[in-house]
């Protein structure tokens, strides 16, 4: 072979390498303008990871060789069904790929899903659902509001003399989250974007959910949150177009869940509810089964309470009691909460959002006294809960009122 011959070779070979190294965007897709109700995901078992002489491992997200194959296989899919390949998310914790595929105008996706199924190379496949959070604010006539429901219905002041959250990591799956709010600066250890498409935001619904969780205590301003020592993950995978309701889609909800599961949250809060999906519903199974807590909010609109409150094991919270369609339904302060808003505010908010973000709170108080798989509440026969009674179970203190000189005297 001549000296021009064997460049040419080279050349082909670094071009192939920088083509498998490429991962599966939507930019590298087919162009394709689609809203979720034009999308399915589409499950294929993940191949095992496989042992490499240079010490990496093949099958995960760095492997340009293995992420090749896989987008090889998900275009044939696509071209099979005359659907288009628009995004990915490998997910090797629970053996599957999952890839979202646009659907041609003119065809619906419960169509698509079906004809997609019967493919061999498919393990299952299932519509883009939306979400919506269970929330709505009150404008405020000032600034600032001190008078927190919880600082007097689950005294807060002698929780903390318990317990504050510290070392204990809260995944906020929601909207947006503004990081450097006076009352939430250093208490958000991650911030991250999970919707495709849209560029990251701060907004009022995850701003809002962050403050009651873990807004600091101390500071002279703004609010206390429950779990002051706590941190949170903040996971964009919604995203508010107006108003007060944020809306999400079950893909970047997948994605922000496997990060939650995969660093290993104490808490996850999903003050969100839909319609049961099947890869968000395994996803949430192992999230149990590895020990995180996961909270959701109770939708009185959906039969069970909605997805995924309706989840074995998930801890379902309203803002106001309901009959118990379900297991058990908690109830917590969700109605005229000052908590932080964008713009270094802070607004009343409504909602059994806001009734969950209490309860993750305080099973962050619980976790760090306690890492129990499954934390104890404590509540009344109509579900509201008992703050204190749920701590002093897991501490041993006599109860909240004597928490102050009990903590004194250890101190001596």
């Amino acid at each position: 072979m001549t000296g021009r011959g064997i460049l040419r070779c080279v050349i082909a070979i670094c071009l192939a390498m920088l083509a498998a190294s490429r991962p599966v965007t939507a930019a590298t897709a087919v162009a394709a303008v689609s809203t979720p109700d034009q999308q399915i995901l589409v499950m294929v078992q993940h191949p095992p990871d496989h042992y490499r002489p240079n010490g990496a491992y093949g099958g995960g997200y760095g492997d340009g060789v293995a992420r090749s194959a896989r987008e090889r296989l998900a275009r044939r899919i696509a071209r099979a069904h005359g659907l288009t390949l628009v995004d990915a998310w490998p997910m090797p914790m629970i053996g599957l790929d999952c890839f979202v595929m646009a659907v041609p105008t003119g065809r619906s996706a419960a169509a698509a899903v079906q004809d997609v199924s019967r493919d061999a190379d498919v393990q299952w496949a299932e519509p883009v659902h939306t979400y919506d959070t269970q929330a709505s604010i009150v404008p405020p006539n000032d600034p600032l509001y001190p008078a927190q429901p919880a600082a007097s219905q689950w005294r807060l002041a002698d929780l903390h003399q318990l317990a504050t959250g510290r070392g204990i990591k809260v995944a906020v799956i929601d909207s947006g989250i503004e990081a450097r709010h006076p009352d939430l600066a250093g208490q958000v250890m991650v911030n991250r974007n999970f919707v495709a498409g849209r560029p990251g935001a701060i907004e009022q619904h995850g701003t809002g959910v962050a403050g009651i969780i873990a807004a600091k205590a101390g500071n002279g301003i703004g609010i206390t949150g429950v779990a002051p020592g706590a941190r949170i993950l903040g996971l964009r995978a919604c995203w508010q177009p107006s108003g007060s309701r944020a809306v999400c889609d079950s893909f970047s909800l997948v994605k922000a869940l496997y990060f939650a599961i995969d660093q290993r949250a104490d808490v996850i809060n999903m003050s969100l509810s839909g319609p049961d999906d099947r890869l968000l519903r395994q996803l949430i199974d192992v999230a149990l089964e590895r020990g995180s807590a996961v909270i959701a909010a109770f939708d009185k609109r959906r039969p069970d309470g909605g997805f995924p409150a309706s989840v074995l094991g998930v801890i379902a919270v309203s803002d106001s009691p309901v009959a118990p369609l379900r297991g058990h339904v908690y109830t917590a302060p969700g109605r005229d909460i000052p908590t932080t808003q964008p713009g270094d505010r802070w607004f009343l908010v409504n909602g059994s959002s806001y009734a969950a973000a209490h309860v993750s709170g305080l099973v962050a108080l619980l976790r760090q006294k306690r890492r129990s798989p499954e934390p104890t509440l404590v509540s009344g026969r109509n579900g509201t809960i008992d703050a204190c009674a749920s701590l002093v179970r897991v501490t041993g203190a006599c109860d909240c009122s004597c928490s102050r000189a009990r903590v004194a005297s250890s101190a001596h």
